[in-house]
């Protein structure tokens, strides 16, 4: 069956989860949406979609369940908790989970959607809002390859790219590796730029004389703009970073990897939560070393 005929069910309608659901309408897919927040939900309905009381009441309806929420615990109680979408599923069904979770945990949902007879993908995201509006996201799967063949369509409604990387928890433990980059990456900007700022040099000038060379970076260019203009609106709120490198701290101590630069770089962004940056963008950490030489990296 064409997957334009099948009914979609959607689950998670927050900063990530709605605009990528307004994406599916928008290439022509059935929707029925549930979140607990009924603003975006009444958004969607008037946008074409369908609504529901419950997870478990989508699943009932729907051949294609994908959830976008905000860590494990949630992706937990909305799949396996009190009218969770296992309550409501039939056999042959698909779940997308397209949270950023552990993979740990991604493991344990597709053991619990196997017993119901429910094929299960991991798949979450990258690029922040920005290109979830856009639909340009990157999708990291893990799951089966037929599956993942059956459903590709749809994920390529929702990003600009889909690769399966493996096996279930796969696609968590890619996402995972790109936090852990992202955030070096932006803590390496903002300890040059202090230390440029530092030296009395302008900042703006040595990220024009070196981003075409070897420290070239996508995380350079599409940050270091906002940090000169002092623009932290969240495309990636550090909150939601901060829980990303818990997850790499706990699956680290599960496979016995070693962190220790992400774990520094945990403790920044824990020192931002608590100086009251949480909701800044990521990219606002570089306050947490601003701070600590007492500059501020701007335009001059």
């Amino acid at each position: 069956m064409d997957n334009k005929c099948k009914k979609i069910g959607f689950i998670g309608l927050g900063v990530m989860g709605k605009p990528m659901a307004k994406n599916l309408l928008k290439a022509g897919f059935s929707l029925t949406v549930f979140d607990i927040k009924p603003e975006p939900v009444a958004e969607l309905v008037a946008l074409g979609a369908e609504k529901e009381s419950s997870p478990s009441k989508v699943a009932g309806k729907c051949d294609i369940i994908i959830t976008m929420l905000p860590n494990s615990p949630h992706v937990i109680q909305v799949l396996t908790g009190k009218d969770g979408v296992l309550e409501g599923i039939r056999p042959g069904c698909i779940i997308i989970d397209m949270s950023s979770i552990s993979p740990v945990v991604a493991k344990k949902m597709y053991a619990a959607a196997a017993e119901k007879g429910v094929e299960m993908l991991d798949a979450p995201v990258s690029g922040g809002e920005p290109k979830a509006i856009d639909g340009t996201m990157s999708i990291m799967v893990g799951g089966k390859e037929e599956v993942f063949e059956s459903v590709k369509d749809i994920l390529l409604s929702m990003g600009g790219s889909a690769v399966l990387i493996g096996s279930i928890g796969s696609g968590n433990t890619a996402k995972l590796a790109n936090q852990i980059m992202v955030a070096l990456h932006l803590s390496a900007v903002s300890e040059a730029m202090v230390f440029a700022e530092k030296a009395g040099v302008d900042p703006e000038k040595v990220y024009q004389a070196i981003r075409g060379g070897l420290a070239a970076s996508t995380v350079l260019d599409a940050k270091m703009p906002m940090i000169l203009d002092r623009n932290f609106k969240p495309g990636g709120p550090i909150w939601m970073h901060t829980k990303d490198l818990l997850n790499v701290r706990d699956t680290a101590l599960e496979i016995d990897a070693p962190i220790p630069l992400t774990t520094q770089i945990l403790e920044a962004m824990k020192a931002m939560k608590a100086d009251g940056h949480q909701n800044d963008d990521h990219c606002g950490i570089i306050q947490y070393w601003e701070k600590l030489a007492n500059v501020t990296v701007k335009r001059r």
